[in-house]
């Protein structure tokens, strides 16, 4: 080879490597840029297309189940009927069309209820207790009278039933008027959660608080993570001394509606008991529920502030406002079947919620199934620099997975709407919605503590491997 052809060579070869490395920096740039367009896209999605679609569609899908119910003979495919000839908008409206105006009775009842709820929640007795340490350095205080509560209306629910009874009267009225309570509780729960939204930014309760900026997701997810008003925690009412109770009261009056047209029914036997014994559960242990991922971690905005106003009362209790139309008996042998594994379901839930509180009572020194607790002691650090500690149980029925609660809780939804049998899917959409809630809140909760714990979390999965259903997922 000449000098010549190999200057030549050896300034084709700088050439290839300068266009290879400018292609190798166009490419990169391409991707980078794609990939901020793809961060923006999802941001625009997570915080402003679902938080707005979510806000302007579930309204209408408890009168959508209401409808299914009442009108559609519990049938999803004949409510569909509504929208053939129609758009989805006017299939819309005319479900609403069938909903009776505002009835002066029903506002009534539930702001006496209301009123009720509130004042019980400061004369009850019962202990202080505390919720978790917020990232700010707050921490929630707690008056535990739920239990009583709970025992307190569902007796004066009985005692006011044979009241009226006496009178002629029933308080079945909710069933009958259930459209009117359902769009009631809409309109003032989307008025309610406008109300949090502005106080969040203009007299917060405490630090946990701030807006983006964002009025779609400031109003959807809310602008202060422990709001209180006169001393009333909002979440206490909204989840459980509102949501959680009219939950319960509402299995009673469609059970006490469905004796009045058929008779004893056994499905709605199952189906009612089981939903009361799992809410006196709750009740008994709401001071543990104040410190789960639902209270920890979501602001009290449209996401569960509707939901627990207008989505618990409307959807949770889909299964007994279907059986009071669509009587099923099952006879001896099923009722005792599905009564004993809907029992054993919650006992289970119960236990496993009872060995975590037993265990950061006892700061980890405790057994557990005649063994001393596994526990990881998880470190982690606040916002202003201060490191705390967690405790992080990994054996009894944590031992099995990291969510291990979510199966049995699963299985009892299952087992107070299978009594409706599989004439239609409706019966089910309870215990379809809590699978992939369950299911979703997993990858929240896993992600929360994985920022949270850090290399302490990291050691945990690997001691507890399996997310939810051991030895599969």
């Amino acid at each position: 080879m000449t000098e010549a052809t190999h200057r030549k060579s050896s300034q084709m070869g700088k050439e290839d490597v300068l266009q290879n490395g400018f292609q190798g920096y166009k490419e990169g740039y391409e991707t980078l840029s794609q990939n901020k367009w793809m961060l923006k896209l999802r941001h625009v999605l997570q915080t402003t297309i679902c938080p707005l679609l979510l806000t302007l569609t579930t309204p209408n899908f408890v009168i959508i189940l209401w409808y299914t119910a009442v009108h559609s003979d519990g049938s999803y495919s004949k409510m569909a009927n509504v929208f053939q000839g129609r758009s989805i908008l006017g299939g819309l409206l005319y479900m609403w069309s069938q909903v009776r105006p505002h009835s002066t009775v029903i506002s009534a009842i539930l702001v006496v209820y209301s009123i009720y709820a509130l004042v019980t929640m400061k004369l009850l007795p019962g202990k202080t207790v505390y919720g978790p340490l917020t990232p700010k350095g707050n921490v929630p205080v707690y008056k535990d009278n739920g239990f009583t509560f709970f025992i307190l209306t569902m007796v004066l629910f009985v005692a006011i039933t044979a009241f009226l009874k006496q009178l002629g009267m029933t308080p079945t009225i909710i069933y009958d008027q259930f459209d009117t309570v359902l769009s009631t509780l809409n309109i003032f729960s989307l008025v309610f959660c406008l109300f949090l939204y502005v106080k969040g930014i203009v007299s917060p309760s405490s630090t946990d608080c701030g807006a983006t900026g964002n009025f779609i997701f400031d109003y959807y997810w809310g602008t202060e993570l422990y709001p209180r008003i006169f001393g009333y925690d909002i979440k206490v009412f909204t989840n459980c001394r509102f949501g959680l109770m009219v939950w319960a009261l509402l299995v009673s009056i469609f059970a006490l509606k469905s004796y009045e047209l058929h008779g004893f029914v056994d499905s709605m036997f199952v189906c009612c008991t089981l939903q009361l014994v799992y809410l006196a559960k709750f009740f008994w242990w709401e001071a543990g529920y104040m410190r789960t991922i639902d209270i920890m971690l979501d602001r009290a905005g449209y996401y569960i502030c509707w939901g627990c106003l207008v989505f618990v009362p409307g959807f949770y209790t889909s299964v007994s406002l279907y059986l009071v139309n669509q009587p099923v008996i099952l006879g001896p042998w099923l009722t005792t079947f599905f009564l004993t594994c809907g029992m054993l379901s919650i006992y289970i839930n119960y236990d496993a919620d009872n060995q975590k509180q037993a265990v950061r009572g006892a700061d980890g020194n405790c057994v557990i199934w005649g063994r001393k607790a596994e526990v990881i002691r998880a470190k982690y650090q606040l916002e202003s620099g201060e490191e705390r500690e967690s405790i992080l149980l990994a054996s009894g029925w944590w031992g099995f997975s990291r969510h291990f609660h979510y199966i049995p809780e699963i299985l009892l939804a299952f087992f107070w709407s299978v009594p409706a049998l599989f004439v239609n899917i409706m019966p089910f959409s309870y215990t379809i919605f809590l699978t992939f809630l369950l299911i979703h809140r997993s990858y929240r909760d896993e992600a929360k503590c994985c920022q949270k714990y850090g290399t302490f979390w990291v050691e945990y999965c690997k001691r507890v491997p399996q997310k939810i259903v051991p030895y599969l997922f």
